[in-house]
């Protein structure tokens, strides 16, 4: 069985494990002191070219979204977003269990469109009974989506010129920011960190164990952030456990990762491993995209550059492939069809591809 239910069914990157091994008899300061967690900070300062970046390790996404939103929002306030976002749909309330209400928007492929986020505020300012409704105090986005669709820079320049006319702070989840990194051809985390006010690099979903870095990319984060953090049982006392871990994610790419053949070129460009990784995956996914569309003539559910690739099928279909492949149902597309979504990662290999190539080409 190949397993492409999602991309956090494994365990770590074996240069993050061997990181681990290698460092675990050092005796360390904790709660984010540790000289590994500080190495970590330097890394991904140069990665962003945000040299005054203050950085936060964090355990997990969900934790990560409500923590951070938290932190940024006062009382009254809630959080915008499209309504297929992660904190709308697959968070189970964890935002609103913070006491902030999730304004969501229409959706376009998975996106939020800065014409509806202008045109939402623009409405809601325009009311006369605004101080009776629940204030917008932040946007939040995705990149990826969760549909596997990219924002492109000029996509993001406009709801960050929405969000600088209403003095709103932009967050950007990153649970799967490798893979997005990856698969844009115009956004870099140089250019996230101009344009976001706060964003996180998922470490989960991309090669670590668990643990996410979250980047003020100017400096500006909420007063008494690790108080706060830790407020919500956020903060990690063995923190190095994430900063280890990001410390590798963020060192030069291996050899070991670079792909054969075609693929070579591209995933060597890929540097430090967290990007290197991103290509691995990704290249892969386009492999197992021509396998479905072309072999196999399924259609896309809808247009994925990145590492999860979502497939209309016939229901009858299912079975056979179920014998083969570990994948997720996604949503019902009429009678006889299913949508279905099959996720490459990090861990994903040649051989197992090729296998699929194999057994159903």
């Amino acid at each position: 069985m190949i397993h492409l239910e999602s991309d956090y069914n494994n365990g770590a990157h074996e240069v993050v494990l061997r990181h681990f091994f290698q460092t675990n008899a050092e005796r360390t300061q904790s709660y984010g002191d540790d000289c590994f967690s500080q190495e970590a900070r330097r890394l991904i300062r140069e990665a962003c070219a945000a040299p005054d970046a203050e950085i936060f390790f964090l355990a997990g996404g969900t934790q990560t979204n409500a923590t951070i939103l938290d932190c940024l929002l006062q009382p009254y306030e809630g959080v915008l977003c499209c309504d297929t976002a992660h904190i709308n749909v697959h968070e189970s309330g964890a935002v609103e269990f913070t006491g902030h209400k999730v304004l969501a928007l229409p959706a376009r492929e998975g996106k939020l469109a800065a014409g509806d986020l202008r045109a939402w505020l623009e409405g809601y300012f325009a009311d006369g009974t605004a101080e009776h409704m629940v204030r917008p105090g932040a946007v939040y986005i995705t990149f990826p989506t969760e549909l596997g669709t990219l924002y492109s820079a000029a996509e993001l320049r406009d709801i960050h010129s929405v969000c600088t006319d209403y003095q709103l702070p932009l967050y950007v989840d990153g649970a799967r920011m490798a893979y997005g990194l990856a698969a844009s051809t115009d956004v870099t985390l140089p250019f996230l960190a101009q344009i976001a006010d706060v964003f996180y690099l998922g470490g989960t979903k991309c090669g670590a164990l668990c643990g996410e870095a979250v980047v003020f990319p100017h400096g500006a984060a909420p007063a008494h952030m690790l108080s706060r953090i830790k407020q919500h049982g956020a903060l990690l006392a063995k923190s190095r456990v994430v900063g280890v871990q990001f410390q590798a994610l963020f060192s030069p790419a291996e050899d070991s990762l670079v792909a054969d053949g075609a693929e070579e070129e591209r995933v060597a460009e890929c540097s430090p491993l967290y990007l290197s990784i991103g290509c691995h995956a990704v290249n892969l996914a386009m492999r197992l995209r021509r396998l479905f569309v072309d072999h196999l003539g399924y259609c896309p559910f809808i247009d994925s550059p990145t590492n999860q690739q979502f497939f209309v099928i016939p229901n009858d279909d299912l079975e056979g492939l179920r014998r083969h492949i570990g994948f997720e149902a996604w949503c019902p597309v009429d009678a006889t069809h299913t949508a279905c979504r099959f996720v490459t990662s990090w861990a994903t290999t040649e051989e197992e591809i090729a296998t699929l190539e194999q057994l159903l080409s």
